[in-house]
């Protein structure tokens, strides 16, 4: 199965990811770590990163799901295009996809996420809060499982693994 984390910088996404990805034994394909090894790569040259740290998530997601994981996508996923990207990887591999979009509805620990968080990414750039919020992050067209890291991570992680089917 393919569970595609989504939502702005700062949400939680990453300590939701790593702590279902622990709860469920999957794999964690993060395209923060892709993008910034890109960055870092002769490959780059100062070249924008464009699509390519995505189409790479895709390629290591569906390498994954084809070995039998349960595979965690976690990026911004900001538009219908990357949303589409990712449940473009579920069929290829013939497994159920299940969207989740991360929030974080109390804005004033929003925004404390932001400016004080590190990253665990070195050399990794993090956002501004005004980045944050004048992000091009496109409503989304279809169901989803909405989940508000305003509430612990634990229970974040149960409202999910209540939406997953049962294994078979």
């Amino acid at each position: 199965m393919l569970i595609v984390l989504a939502g702005l910088p700062g949400t939680g996404k990453t300590t939701l990811a790593v702590a279902l990805a622990r709860a469920l034994d999957a794999v964690h394909v993060r395209i923060d770590s892709i993008e910034q090894a890109l960055r870092e790569s002769s490959w780059n040259a100062g070249r924008p990163i464009d699509e390519a740290g995505y189409r790479a998530g895709y390629a290591l997601a569906e390498d994954n799901l084809r070995l039998g994981h349960v595979v965690i996508a976690d990026s911004v996923n900001p538009w219908p295009v990357t949303r589409d990207g990712w449940a473009d990887v579920a069929r290829r591999a013939a497994v159920p996809v299940l969207e989740v979009e991360v929030v974080c509805s109390d804005v004033s620990e929003h925004r404390r996420r932001v400016e004080t968080r590190a990253t665990d990414v070195p050399g990794l750039a993090l956002p501004t809060w005004e980045e944050v919020i004048g992000r091009d992050y496109r409503p989304w067209d279809r169901d989803r499982v909405v989940v508000d890291t305003a509430n612990a991570i634990d229970r974040c992680v149960g409202v999910i693994r209540a939406r997953l089917p049962p294994p078979s």
